[in-house]
């Protein structure tokens, strides 16, 4: 009718080390306990209103993503317990994704524009309530751009290339904030990501809305703290295999604990207190072999002896 859309089911292919879906596939390295994530932007300019939106129903490129991570988070939590590390990639058109944006902020008080938004926002939550590490990396081809920008700033790491490679002719990567970025996306402690950011300068999100639209190179993003690092592309590839390896030598549980602190830091909701404290702490942490089990840190605690550590993630 007027006011529903036509949702098609799902198209996901699965196989041993790949999730393939339309928007975004999945690979699964087990000798690095990886996941790489390859987002792939809208291939064309959005509906332009609401009726339009109704139309393309399922289709339209942010329901779809949304619907795709949705289930990778899902089906990567309950099946890959293993895979202790997720790393986001981007492919696409910035002008496109901003244009997907201008679309949903313009249209947001509809109903069906206003789900599709609180749909995001639910998605980007289970990704950091996820006891996984996350790391993002930003190179030529890249289309981190207000709504897909967030899966850099929810990154515990983010390495953005300075310039180019030498075999590829696509200019250097950029960054662009959209107004999806100051408000409509907010994490488990109410707080925009941008804002958890900048919590040592609050009046440093409302003077960054002076960047909205601006294409940021590397040296800009980390200029403005949105990234961790900018190699280069004589560095990129051993600064990315040691993030990777880094986090595989660590005790998965530990690193559940501290990156939920720093994910979560400033002011409490029941949400946060629930699933960047509790379940971070009490049920990650304290209730896991690592911890209480027969080889685990607590056990071993002041005997002299070294703890054996379970790689599997909750």
């Amino acid at each position: 009718d007027d006011e529903g859309i036509v949702l098609t089911p799902l198209v996901r292919k699965l196989e041993a080390d790949r999730l393939t879906y339309e928007h975004l596939i999945v690979d699964i390295d087990r000798g690095s306990m990886t996941a790489r994530f390859m987002v792939h932007g809208p291939q064309q300019e959005p509906p332009k209103d609401h009726p339009a939106i109704q139309a393309a129903g399922s289709s339209f490129w942010p329901l779809a993503f949304a619907r795709e991570l949705e289930d990778a988070i899902l089906h990567l939590r309950a099946n890959e317990c293993d895979i202790g590390t997720w790393v986001f990639r981007s492919a696409g058109d910035n002008d496109l994704v901003g244009a997907v944006d201008r679309v949903l902020v313009d249209n947001v008080d509809h109903w069906l524009v206003r789900e599709i938004v609180l749909y995001l926002k639910r998605t980007f939550k289970r990704l950091e309530v996820s006891s996984r590490s996350l790391i993002a990396l930003i190179e030529p081809g890249s289309c981190f751009t207000g709504t897909l920008l967030e899966l850099v700033l929810a990154a515990d790491r983010s390495y953005m290339l300075d310039g180019t490679f030498d075999y590829d002719d696509v200019r250097s990567p950029t960054i662009r904030l959209t107004p999806m970025n100051f408000g409509p996306l907010p994490m488990v402690n109410s707080l925009t990501r941008l804002e958890r950011r900048y919590l040592a300068d609050p009046g440093q999100t409302e003077r960054m809305k002076g960047a909205i639209g601006q294409e940021l190179e590397a040296a800009d993003a980390l200029e403005l703290g949105l990234v961790t690092s900018i190699p280069d592309d004589i560095d990129w590839e051993d600064e990315v295999r040691l993030a990777t390896e880094d986090r595989a030598s660590f005790s998965p549980d530990a690193l559940t604990g501290m990156e939920a602190s720093t994910r979560f830091a400033g002011p409490e909701t029941m949400e946060s207190k629930i699933f960047g404290r509790l379940s971070a702490w009490q049920n990650w942490i304290f209730q896991r072999p690592n911890a209480t089990g027969e080889g685990g840190a607590l056990t071993v605690y002041g005997t002299g002896k070294k703890g054996t550590f379970d790689k599997n993630r909750v």
